[in-house]
């Protein structure tokens, strides 16, 4: 027997446009190019010894050049049968912005149909399309008046969403509207390493605020076109714990970190969400003033542990919300394979546990469907069910894409024998 999920448990896995379609012209372009030289060098210092002798290619500036990428954009029916194969019946991807909207208020006809076949060869495979409608890429004019850093951000946002469930609001019932706020507003804003790099306390709230406001402002005008859709966001939330439960100060600083990475931009949208989603990468123990102390004994080829029952936490936290829930990312860097189908094994019964104690999750999606390009990372981290030669671009599913066909063919994880 296997531990059933239940009935109508959609089941998939996800991309990005940047990621996976090759060819595009957007905020981060520019940026690669300007930087690749730059980001290779420093690989020397950034990674660990064992990681640089697995990934060589990681001193090369063309590693992150995304360029062609995985050449989706031209191989996307290729792609969804390998999907389909897997039993998969539902994928989340994004649409590109800077395709669709090259010039302000000039939308590209040819290219509202490439995502509108895009969709088609979905459906006609019993596949549900979830559209997200910003990855953290936008055209060069709107990075041009200073992307999501301006409050005009939220406007010409929403415009383009509105644009797009007029579109495809016949063909779409899920919409995601931004993906992970707040991975843009602590590695662009507060950190500074990806583009535009303009470190910046005074920008990091305005980017929560601007960004909110587009979400809010989209989810209106779309439901204004469709009023029967569901709309979200996609929420990317860390497992954060004091790394000593008696320790005030330990606890302080995990409220503040959770507060800003957990509750801040949910809370600025409330009202606004006709269902949340669940992004889990990372666990955090934290010791004041702010160190993690993560025991690391399973780590992905980035060198982030892995820690599935992570999931449980949280899934228990955003379920006092009582709205449905879909996990749209949860995955690792895993080149040879090796922790991948445990991975999908532990995470999977970590979130049936949450479903039998009451949490409504209606859905799981892998991340990723393809190996693909990783942003400031570029290609050597390997996320995907599927393998991608990056030279002849053949696509070969591994075996833990076998183990999850399993899993949704049985629709649970089969119990172990007594």
């Amino acid at each position: 027997m296997a531990k059933q999920f239940p009935e109508g448990f959609l089941w998939g896995a996800a991309t990005s446009a940047h990621q996976v379609e090759g060819g595009t012209n957007n905020n981060w372009i520019q940026w690669e190019k300007d930087n690749a030289v730059r980001l290779s060098e420093e690989a020397k210092d950034k990674w660990q010894k064992w990681q640089q002798n697995k990934f060589p290619e990681m001193f090369s500036p063309e590693n992150y050049i995304s360029g062609r990428a995985c050449d989706h954009y031209t191989r996307y029916e290729e792609d969804f049968n390998l999907a389909k194969d897997g039993g998969h019946n539902a994928h989340r991807f994004s649409i590109e912005w800077s395709r669709i909207e090259p010039e302000e208020g000039r939308f590209d006809e040819k290219e509202i149909e490439h995502y509108r076949k895009i969709i088609l060869a979905l459906r006609e495979r019993g596949i549900e399309p979830f559209v997200t409608l910003w990855h953290w890429t936008h055209p060069l004019w709107v990075e041009k008046f200073g992307g999501p850093a301006n409050k005009k951000f939220a406007e010409y946002f929403a415009q383009y969403a509105e644009k797009m469930a007029e579109s495809f609001g016949d063909l779409v019932k899920f919409w995601v509207t931004v993906n992970e706020p707040t991975s843009v507003i602590g590695a662009a804003y507060m950190v500074g390493i990806w583009p535009p790099q303009k470190r910046n306390i005074i920008s990091v709230f305005n980017v929560y605020k601007n960004l909110s406001q587009a979400h809010n402002l989209a989810y209106d005008k779309i439901h204004e076109v469709h009023p029967n859709v569901q709309i979200g966001f996609a929420n990317v939330l860390n497992f954060i714990e004091p790394n000593n439960e008696k320790s005030l100060l330990d606890k302080f600083v995990v409220g503040v970190a959770e507060y800003f990475s957990n509750k801040k931009f949910l809370n600025s949208t409330k009202g606004k969400n006709d269902f949340l989603t669940l992004q889990y990468y990372f666990h955090k123990k934290i010791e004041f003033p702010m160190i993690e102390k993560n025991e690391n004994k399973k780590v992905s080829d980035l060198g982030w542990e892995l820690y599935p029952q992570g999931l449980y936490y949280l899934l228990k936290k955003i379920g006092k919300y009582n709205l449905p829930i879909y996990i749209t990312e949860n995955g690792l860097a895993d080149s040879l394979d090796e922790n991948r189908e445990w991975f999908l094994r532990e995470s999977l019964r970590n979130i049936k546990k949450a479903i039998d104690e009451g949490v409504n999750i209606k859905g799981y999606f892998y991340w990723s469907l393809l190996d693909n390009f990783e942003w400031d990372k570029g290609f050597w981290p390997r996320f995907g069910l599927i393998e991608i030669d990056y030279k002849t671009l053949e696509r070969k599913p591994r075996q833990s894409f076998y183990a999850y066909k399993e899993i949704i063919e049985n629709n649970g994880i089969k119990r172990k024998p007594c």
